[in-house]
């Protein structure tokens, strides 16, 4: 089964930290070595282990009781490998959960069961569906701390599936956890009879996550490899990696921006032949043509054409404490491909709290706002939604070389 990667979402305070601690612990995650530091570490009296620390990574986060970046967590268990973001919950730093919830194929979005449905909950849910998530696990967390009222879980439930209407998750598992004391985390609770589910742990081993691998064939070349010693002067081939899709020998496939056909002759992956490649892989492509082709020129099979256009509209997250200038030129780099881009205006921002679009063209840290844009080149992409490894880019600021936004093409 292929890797899911997950991000974690919820109000300061809701358990975050301690539910990851939790996942790692229970599931025998965590390093002997690590667990004694980590014992140490912790001074709550009456705790053999704060299982937030093991989240948290600087001292001076810790320190101020918030988690300010993207901390990332690897663990596997016999049926499935996970990457786990886990992103903080301020609103002000929404630039970190979009970074997380870009690469990522499901979120958590933790709810604390005393509280319910919050304007961060919103927030959190809009954010992840916005980014192409489709599945969401709601997990009402302290459960224990409501007696484990089955009908404090069932109004909580009902309260988010009147707004899921306006999400696109096309699968949302609610379960009722604490954190803590391990309630439904790794196993089911007794404390919970009422539950019939799984655990967010089984959970996450079973749920179906779409392949990249049956979305439309995309190749960006990263490197041209053309060997200088006389042995191999014949040698031509395109390496980089297979955003998604398949290839193999023999298929047909077109060349852009040249715009020439040509046919793949030979494959190779870790410098060996081999019939077919898949989404993620990183491989060396060779043609029956000798064409020019350059870094960042993209590669589709003939009947998968991408979107061809200089003209783009997009979602962008701005990243940047300076704001964003209509009229203004900026770098696109769109994975190896890099143009420069002018913004032409802003149509509309969208206000994550109160789930509706505002007009105003000004476009500040943390703002998401639709743009229209013009490239010097023709991209060669794919809408978000549809194809969230072409449908990204990134803006940078010419002068500063600073990253300033998180582009999403529509």
């Amino acid at each position: 089964m292929n890797t899911l990667r997950f991000i974690t979402a919820g109000n300061v305070d809701d358990g975050k930290s301690t539910l990851i601690g939790r996942l790692l612990y229970d599931s025998d995650s965590i390093h002997t070595d690590q667990l004694g530091v980590l014992q140490k570490q912790t001074k709550q009296e009456g705790v053999d282990i704060d299982l937030s620390l093991i989240t948290d990574g600087l001292r001076a986060e810790r320190e101020q009781g918030i988690t300010i970046d993207v901390a990332y967590k690897y663990f596997s268990t016999s049926k499935r490998k996970f990457i786990i973001a886990d992103a903080p919950g301020h609103e002000q730093y929404t630039r970190n959960m979009i970074t997380g919830a870009s690469n990522s194929d499901l979120i958590i979005i933790l709810v604390d069961a005393r509280k319910g449905i919050t304007e961060q909950t919103r927030r959190h849910a809009s954010i992840g569906s916005l980014m192409g998530i489709k599945k969401a696990i709601i997990a009402i967390n302290k459960i224990d701390l409501v007696n484990y009222s089955e009908n404090v879980f069932k109004q909580i439930q009902s309260d988010f599936e009147t707004i899921k209407s306006e999400l696109n998750f096309d699968e949302t598992v609610y379960i009722p956890v604490s954190a803590l004391v391990g309630d439904n985390v790794v196993n089911t609770s007794e404390n919970t009879t009422w539950y019939s589910g799984k655990s967010i742990l089984e959970t996450l081993e079973s749920i179906e996550i779409d392949s990249t691998d049956d979305l439309p064939a995309r190749f960006q070349v990263q490197w041209v490899i053309r060997p200088k010693d006389e042995a191999n002067h014949d040698y031509r081939g395109y390496a980089g990696p297979v955003l998604s899709g398949t290839y193999k020998i023999g298929d047909k496939v077109k060349v852009f921006p040249a715009n020439i056909e040509t046919t793949i002759v030979k494959i190779e992956k870790h410098q060996e032949k081999v019939e077919q490649v898949f989404a993620g892989d990183n491989v060396v492509l060779h043609f029956d043509a000798n064409i020019d082709i350059s870094r960042g020129d993209t590669i589709v099979l003939n009947n998968q054409l991408p979107k061809e256009s200089n003209q783009i509209e997009s979602w962008v997250s701005w990243l940047d404490t300076s704001d964003l200038q209509v009229g203004k030129t900026y770098l696109l780099q769109h994975r190896f491909k890099t143009v420069r881009v002018k913004v032409q205006q802003v149509n509309r921002k969208w206000n994550v709290n109160e789930w509706q679009f505002t007009e105003g063209n000004t476009v500040q840290l943390n703002d998401i706002a639709q743009i229209s844009l013009r490239t010097s080149q023709y991209l060669f992409l794919d809408a978000f939604t549809q194809n969230p490894n072409t449908g990204n880019a990134i803006l940078i600021d010419e002068t500063t070389n600073n990253t300033v936004g998180a582009l999403m093409f529509l």
